[in-house]
């Protein structure tokens, strides 16, 4: 079987899993297709491969509206507890996760280590309500990131507009830390590059929701009949249509980009920025069109679009917003040019 066979292979199991019955799917049904373990190595219980099979589940996970806890739980759990130096602890917790015994969850930013005491406020952390572990990044007293073990913290959940994502405030107030572990590598490295997984995780949930509402716009298009006709038959259907499909084409191109160089270990600051700020976009834009394009019953409760709408807003508002992403383009590219404008400007081109 090929490579390309095996993403086929993975990504009809996740669809046929995925569409069935209620879109909760719970941990212990994760854990036994064995999706936790991906991005494990086989000697923890894993299965050792990369985050480009983690993108096919993201994605089916964002076209059926699934709610999980895979986000945090596996995306990011896993995604950190890798990305640190091997000892006891972190390979215990590690073959823990894989088989479904412990479920993490991740505070990327808003704590503070002081010593071994842990302090500070973080907000819209995914899935940390329930999670066995909780794992908070923070800079030891050398200004170093650190991974800590946050117990003894308390969990709030955060109400959000979307039903299907489970959010929470994390707060700690001088909390002792009884384990501290260290990057493997440059951890300013290390850290960015978490920030960039997530980014790119929730681009790919948006992909596949767009592509979910282009799917059934289509489909409802050529059923829906006005004056005789499918409504699909007009030319003002057929462009809104057209500009769905390459609104979700470009998504694609960009969230493929940004998945290979995640899966490459290669630097994905630029590509995860780009697939982020158009694919979470986009998506929002495709799905208002998706409840137009459906007339009165898509904005009835029974169509199921709010759904898509709800997850697609806060997808665009999660781990960056596209104002925010394009920011931080645009001051590379800008520093980038100035030498040569400068050049330009001097006649020296």
């Amino acid at each position: 079987m090929t490579y390309s066979e095996v993403h086929d292979e993975l990504r009809s199991v996740a669809s046929d899993l995925l569409s069935k019955g209620d879109t909760a799917v719970d941990w212990p049904l994760l854990t036994q297709a064995g999706w936790i373990g991906l991005e494990v190595p086989e000697e923890s219980g894993g299965a050792g491969v990369t985050f480009a099979e983690v993108a096919i589940i993201l994605e089916q996970m964002g076209r059926a509206a699934t709610r999980s806890a895979y986000l945090g739980g596996a995306v990011l759990g896993v995604g950190t507890l890798t990305a640190l130096q091997p000892s006891a602890s972190r390979d215990g917790l590690l073959a823990d996760v894989a088989s479904g015994a412990v479920r993490t969850a991740v505070v990327l930013d808003g704590l503070r280590l002081a010593g071994n005491r842990l302090s500070g406020h973080a907000t819209f952390v995914p899935d940390a309500d329930g999670a066995d572990r909780l794992l908070a990044i923070a800079d030891d007293s050398d200004g170093i990131p650190v991974v800590v073990a946050a117990d003894n913290v308390t969990v709030t959940p955060q109400p959000v507009l979307d039903e299907t994502r489970s959010l929470a405030e994390v707060t700690a107030e001088d909390v002792a830390v009884k384990e501290v572990w260290r990057f493997d590598g440059a951890a300013a490295d290390q850290v960015r590059r978490l920030h960039d997984r997530a980014a790119v995780a929730v681009a790919c949930d948006s992909l596949g929701l767009a592509e979910a509402m282009l799917t059934a716009t289509v489909d409802y298009a050529k059923v829906r009949q006005q004056f005789g006709r499918p409504i699909g038959s007009f030319q003002a259907v057929k462009h809104a249509c057209a500009d769905m499909l390459v609104q979700v084409s470009v998504a694609r191109q960009l969230v493929n980009a940004a998945v290979e160089a995640l899966a490459d270990g290669g630097d994905a600051r630029v590509a995860a920025a780009m697939a982020k700020s158009y694919a979470c976009a986009a998506a929002v834009d495709v799905v208002g069109k998706a409840m137009q394009l459906h007339g009165g019953i898509g904005y009835t409760w029974e169509s199921g679009i709010h759904v898509y709408l709800k997850r697609a807003l806060l997808n665009r508002s999660l781990f960056g917003s596209p104002a925010e992403h394009r920011r931080q383009l645009a001051k590379r590219y800008s520093s980038r040019e100035t030498p040569f404008r400068t050049r330009y400007a001097e006649g020296t081109h």
